[in-house]
């Protein structure tokens, strides 16, 4: 197996006045040629947004629009005449296809809005565009929120997203894949792996990402240990 950590200080950042946001993989601006994909994975963003700031209406296509929402509500709206409000512990997944357009800002509360939104690559281009959305799935523990084995599809086979809400002290087992992503939102972690002689320790913004050699079975090994209370969010991906 081959394991990274990336601090999470060390992400590529957006600022504007009414909102930040913490690219885990190259973005826009923030080329670079050895960290623009993860597998499937081609964007992986940590959006905290004022009191009404947000995304102007634009346009996707070809891309899986996995959307967690960690706090504050965040307002939807898309070219499918769909227009929703996706309060915290919402999961939402828009597959953009053939092409859509949508609008994402945060709700008008006195609370700021935090999101993270990832992008896979689908596996079928130029489908007809979707959107699927579920609340009420998170925790305890590691849940699949969408993706395989997830009551929200996801059109890249292989991948799921699990959230995870972590006591202190409990101990998860990591879903066997070939691929992990594992990003802390909040708390403090550490990961048992077959490769490192003690846990490694992860932080609020920090991100470790596993990759299986050919014939290695070693990252079915991996264990989550809580240090703290903590939330992670966890992609396994082909």
């Amino acid at each position: 197996m081959k394991m990274r950590v990336y601090a999470g200080s060390e992400r590529y950042t957006t600022r504007r006045d009414d909102r930040v946001t913490h690219h885990s993989l190259a973005f826009g601006k923030h080329y670079d040629p050895d960290n623009v994909s993860f597998g499937a994975l081609v964007a992986h963003d940590d959006h905290r947004l004022s009191w009404g700031a947000g995304f102007a209406d634009h346009a996707h296509a070809d891309v899986e629009l996995v959307t967690w929402v960690l706090r504050g509500q965040l307002v939807h709206t898309d070219s499918l005449g769909n227009r929703s409000l996706l309060p915290a512990g919402t999961v939402q997944v828009q597959s953009a296809g053939s092409g859509i357009r949508h609008a994402e800002f945060a709700d008008t509360s006195s609370e700021p809005t935090r999101f993270v939104q990832s992008w896979l690559t689908p596996d079928e281009p130029g489908e007809p565009p979707s959107r699927f959305v579920a609340s009420g799935l998170a925790g305890p523990g590691l849940v699949a929120v969408a993706g395989e084995g997830a009551e929200v599809p996801v059109g890249t086979a292989g991948a799921t997203l699990w959230v995870g809400t972590l006591d202190p002290g409990s101990s998860h087992p990591v879903p066997p894949s070939p691929r992990h992503h594992l990003f802390v939102a909040r708390g403090t972690v550490r990961v048992r792996t077959p490769i490192s002689v003690e846990p490694v320790t992860l932080a609020s913004g920090d991100a470790l990402r596993t990759v299986e050699e050919s014939g290695d079975d070693a990252f079915e090994q991996l264990e989550i240990l809580a240090a703290t209370e903590a939330v992670v969010l966890l992609w396994t991906l082909p």
